[in-house]
Parts: C-alpha cells; structure tokens; sequence
C-alpha cells in the first residue's frame, strides 16, 4: 500500500522554508523571510506537535500575515533609519552648478548642467540677462516644470589684500 503522504509534510515545510530564505537573500525586503518564518512557526511547528494538515497551512499563513504586518515594518524603520537622506531625480538638481550654453533673452536661455544635461533655464527674480552671459557659471535655484531657475555665482574677488607692516 501507499504510505500516508502527511507524514512527509514536515520535510516539504522545511524545503519551502529554505526556498523562502534563499529568495530573501535575493530580494533584501525582509518580505520572504517573514514566510519562512511562518512557515517555521505555523506549518512545521504545528506538524511536529501533531496538527492536521489543513491546520498547519492556516497557522502557517496567519503567522505569515501577522510577521508580515507587524515585525517586517519595524525592521525596515531600524534599517533605514541609520542612511543618510538622498536626494534623486528632480530634487538632486537644487543646488547644482551649471553653465550658460545659450545667451539670456528676456529671462530665457539655457545651462549645461554639472551632471551633464542640458536645461532650459530661466533667471531668478532681480537678475539681468547682461548678468548670466555664456559661459559663465551659474547655480540651480529651484526647478519649475521643464525648466530650472538659475542665479550666477559670485564671482570671486581678484583683488589682492596687501598687508602692511
């Protein structure tokens, strides 16, 4: 005769943990490590102490949700928690130096910004076109839609300081 094939769940409970684990050391999410966990807790915990099977797929599921929904959060908070804040796409562009590629018209030209792209700019409130010539250095104040407000740099001083004695 067949042998009752429930006696061997305890063997795939313990393989679908390991297949959880391995996916975890993939993903980094702690997602599929509180399934592993569940699974340990709920589905071969319940089958070592004698549980039905269709009790161990529960059990194994509600430890699964309830690690999912309670520890998996609190360990990505801890982890994130000690990394510095950084800034992507639009918002890392605040702050950066550019060059003017395309003469100021009425408050409308165009920068090569330090990363490389280049950018339709418009001058910050209170500055002239005469002050942001090609080539010269400029500096991203804010980015408004398609385009980013530029300000010059302050040039620095070519006076000497001569000490006397």
């Amino acid at each position: 005769m067949l042998p009752d094939l429930t006696q061997y769940l305890w063997i795939l409970w313990l393989a679908l943990a390991v297949l959880f684990v391995i996916i975890e050391l993939l993903t980094l999410e702690f997602t599929f490590l509180m399934l592993a966990a569940g699974t340990l807790i709920g589905g071969l915990g319940t089958n070592l102490l004698g549980g039905p099977w269709w009790l161990q797929i529960g059990l194994a599921a509600i430890a699964s949700a309830l690690l999912l929904f309670t520890i998996r959060p609190l360990l990505l908070r801890a982890l994130h928690r000690s990394s510095p804040v950084v800034l992507t796409n639009v918002d890392a562009l605040v702050g950066m130096p550019a060059r003017v590629t395309r003469a100021f018209v009425q408050g409308a030209g165009e920068v090569k910004l330090d990363n490389g792209e280049t950018w339709t700019a418009r001058l910050s409130a209170g500055v002239t076109d005469a002050q942001a010539s090609v080539g010269q250095s400029v500096s991203v104040i804010a980015v408004r839609g398609a385009a980013v407000e530029v300000a010059p740099e302050p040039r620095p001083s070519t006076e000497r300081t001569v000490e006397h004695d």
